[in-house]
């Protein structure tokens, strides 16, 4: 009972330091259930996502006019297949952008879509996630997959091109983890989409035995070939290939997030042991003098561990609760980028953190309460009541004696009094500070990456050859649109007022010796130099045998720059010389068109693209209006360039913000709370100066400097942590994507952005010292003496 009311009353009594401890405890816990969370994320997320989801192994697509629906119902009964969904109806169709709301112009054209009609999102294949709005329930309504989707729910896709003219509108969004389709309607709003004198092609979905390995898919996917007729199976789509995507972006984010972690742990850790020690180390006078009352040594370290464990506890409730909001979006963010994952923190880390963080809380607690609980009353009271003042006195001399005013000196010399103090202070600013540089750096990083990226597609119009359809002209008349070739297209472009330059690209597969299966190949036509990748290393090509490659291609193969490479197409070859290696995600071969020549490559005309420069002062607009007109004979138009934004990237930034933020705070709290028990603990000596003249502002300047010493010190040290950190973090991102970085996407460090970050430190550390500092200069003298 006794023991009960020493820890009431010491919480009453202590409420500002009780305060301080739950909102440490509560930021601490925030950013560890935080960062914890997403380690987990990351950890394997398409596994996960592909057993609750039960994904499709293989996703195939069926002529309707090669083969009936009862022959492709009959494939579920293949060796090997043991689930299968379907046969679906399904439709390629290209749809044009109708009203959305998302700034994407109303008429645009988006690209193709595979738009399959499905009842419901459920079954025993390929279970769909409706992650926002509901399923289709009817005609003129569609649900968007949400990996891909060009708008939210409310927008609207018109279909010009058919019968009637109809126009979907977005109900809700979807997630399949195998992405097998960009679009699902109900049965009855396919049908509204068919064509008259068409059929909808059929879709299947299958899970087998053993689909391990490409070997054991490709064995299944040759049985359901065998199961209907020559060139009836048109299209699979392997779940591997998805599953090596989701597994690199993984294991892309993992580095940023475990060095985010484990910062956000180190600095919780830290913060959580100095809070509760200081805490406790200030009551040895209270021990003292309960000890004079009759308290064993044991009742004491019980009462002051509970004194410890009641705010803490209120501040790590607060933090899981906080953890898991917080979470949400950055969890959000995280599912899009990857791809898949969980959608909310494990429930196994808001046991696991809380308990960790009040056993650290208790650990420490016990280590003080017990030291103090050893003294001999006389020595406890003496303790807590004569600070000692006598430590660096030495060094407060030399310092007096600086032409600087009297305040300042005397801030200068608090930490030499309080070592440990100021070591404290310093460590919980190096941790916020290599946190602010991690983050800082990251952010300018990830954009230098991003415009690196969208390098691949330069200039300010694009037009493919085999693109959107030409919107048609009302009331005219004419002969239907002619295929084009890339020459007539590329004629057409140069002959049209406000080109500057262009060239074109187009994908092809071929063989490479040493590699097994094809190759993806572009060729180029026309002088792009101008529009050349971020070089790694080398040159771009510049004439025919000549051809740059991704990092990826070269590890593949153990080629180097300067390696000879041989391409093959059947019977015929051809050697081409890497000349340089390209920061490119996409593993493909990147050459001349006259370096194919003589191997009867095809090239997809759906993958003819045109990127063109304008000359100084043309307006796009106009120009891609004249130049519509001259592409309408061939049914194509013109289309503005956009950046195109990497859902990963802007997923890491906002992570990189949050988890900084956090760290920041966390480790002001720390300088908050060493503050608080430093200005109690000298309130006398405060006020002695007080009575000596001193002003509450020249109060308020001590206090902030004596932290903003330790603030630089300990910025000027986190910073080039910092950095290392960075430059260990950046490759290890680009090493998991199978790519080097450019070195100028990791040497972002310059000047107007390490300036800043230096005083980081000194800004963290005044910002946690301004509230006590505050505190101590309203205090009045009278009040600071009564301690004497």
């Amino acid at each position: 009972m006794a023991l009960s009311q020493v820890v009431r009353a010491g919480a009453r009594r202590r409420r500002g330091p009780a305060v301080v401890m739950s909102l440490t405890t509560m930021l601490a816990v925030t950013a560890s259930v935080l960062g914890a969370g997403l380690l987990v994320a990351a950890r394997a997320p398409f596994d996960r996502a592909f057993r609750a989801g039960r994904g499709a192994h293989l996703v195939a697509r069926f002529d309707a006019g090669r083969v009936g629906e009862e022959r492709v119902r009959a494939t579920a009964k293949v060796a090997g297949v043991v689930e299968a969904a379907g046969p679906y109806p399904l439709l390629s169709l290209r749809p044009r952008a109708g009203s959305n709301g998302e700034g994407i112009p109303e008429g645009e054209d988006l690209p193709p879509m595979t738009i399959v009609g499905r009842a419901d999102p459920g079954g025993s294949v390929d279970r769909l996630q409706v992650t926002a709005g509901r399923w289709a329930s009817g005609a003129g309504e569609v649900v968007l997959a949400a990996d891909n989707a060009p708008f939210g729910v409310g927008g609207r896709l018109r279909f010009p091109g058919l019968p009637g003219a109809p126009t979907l509108t977005v109900v809700g969004m979807a997630r399949s983890v195998g992405r097998s389709s960009d679009a699902w309607v109900s049965p009855d709003g396919l049908r509204a989409l068919t064509a008259p004198g068409t059929r909808p092609d059929y879709q299947m979905l299958y899970r087998f035995a053993e689909a391990g390995t490409e070997r054991q898919v490709a064995a299944d996917r040759s049985a359901i070939a065998a199961a209907v007729p020559a060139g009836a199976m048109t299209g699979v789509a392997s779940y591997l290939k998805v599953k090596l995507q989701a597994d690199r972006t993984s294991a892309t984010f993992a580095p940023f997030v475990a060095a985010f972690g484990l910062l956000s742990l180190g600095l919780s850790v830290l913060v959580i042991a100095v809070v509760v020690s200081g805490s406790v180390g200030a009551a040895t006078r209270r021990i003292g003098v309960l000890k004079a009352i009759g308290f064993t040594p044991g009742q004491i370290v019980r009462a002051y561990v509970g004194q410890a464990l009641v705010p803490a506890s209120a501040g790590t409730a607060a933090g899981v609760v906080l953890g898991n909001l917080l979470a949400l979006p950055v969890l959000h963010d995280a599912r899009t980028a990857l791809g898949a994952g969980p959608a909310l923190v494990a429930p196994w880390i808001d046991v696991a953190v809380p308990g960790l963080a009040l056993a650290l809380v208790a650990g420490t607690a016990l280590v003080p309460a017990r030291r103090a609980g050893r003294l001999r009353t006389v020595e406890a009271i003496v303790a807590g009541r004569t600070p000692p003042n006598g430590r660096g006195r030495r060094f407060r001399r030399v310092l007096g004696r600086l032409p600087l005013p009297r305040a300042v000196t005397l801030g200068l010399g608090i930490p030499f009094g309080r070592p440990g103090r100021a070591a404290t202070i310093a460590a919980a600013v190096l941790l916020g500070t290599v946190g602010a540089t991690l983050g800082a750096g990251l952010a300018v990083s990830l954009g230098a990456i991003q415009r690196d990226v969208d390098r691949r597609s330069p200039g300010a119009v694009v037009v493919q050859a085999f693109g959107p359809p030409a919107p048609p002209v009302p009331g005219a008349e004419g002969p239907a649109p002619r295929p084009a070739s890339v020459e007539q297209v590329a004629a057409a472009i140069a002959a049209q007022p406000g080109t500057g330059r262009f060239f074109s690209t187009g994908q092809t597969q071929l063989s490479v010796a040493g590699l097994a299966g094809p190759t993806s190949v572009t060729e180029y036509r026309g002088e792009s130099s101008w529009g050349s990748y971020r070089m790694l290393s080398g040159r771009w090509f510049q004439r025919p045998g000549e051809a740059v490659v991704p990092s990826s291609f070269l590890r593949a193969t153990g080629a180097r720059v300067g390696d000879v490479v041989t391409l093959t197409n059947g019977d015929r070859s051809a050697d081409v010389r890497l000349v340089g290696e390209v920061f490119s995600m996409q593993p493909a071969i990147l050459t001349d068109a006259s370096s194919l020549d003589g191997l009867d490559a095809y090239v997809l005309p759906q993958s003819v693209e045109f990127d063109i420069d304008l000359t100084p002062g043309a307006d796009r607009g106009s120009y891609m209006a004249a130049l519509d007109d001259t592409l309408r004979p061939y049914g194509i138009v013109s289309q503005p360039n956009h950046a195109r934004v990497s859902g990963l990237l802007v997923a890491m930034d906002a992570l990189a913000a949050t988890l900084t933020l956090l760290l920041v705070a966390v480790a002001g709290l720390g300088v908050l709370n060493v503050v608080v028990l430093d200005t109690r603990e000298r309130v006398r000596d405060i006020g002695i100066l007080k009575s000596l003249g001193m002003s509450p502002r020249q109060t308020v300047a001590m206090v902030l400097t004596a932290v903003a010493v330790n603030g630089l010190a300990a910025g000027g040290l986190g910073v080039p942590i910092g950095i290392a950190l960075h430059h260990v973090v950046v490759p290890a991102m680009g090493e998991a994507a199978a790519t080097a970085i450019p070195a100028a996407d990791i040497g972002v460090y310059h000047l107007p952005v390490v300036v800043p970050l230096l005083l980081g430190g000194v800004l963290i550390a005044v910002a946690g010292a301004l509230v006590p500092a505050g505190w101590t200069a309203r205090s009045s003298t009278a009040t600071a003496l009564r301690s004497e």
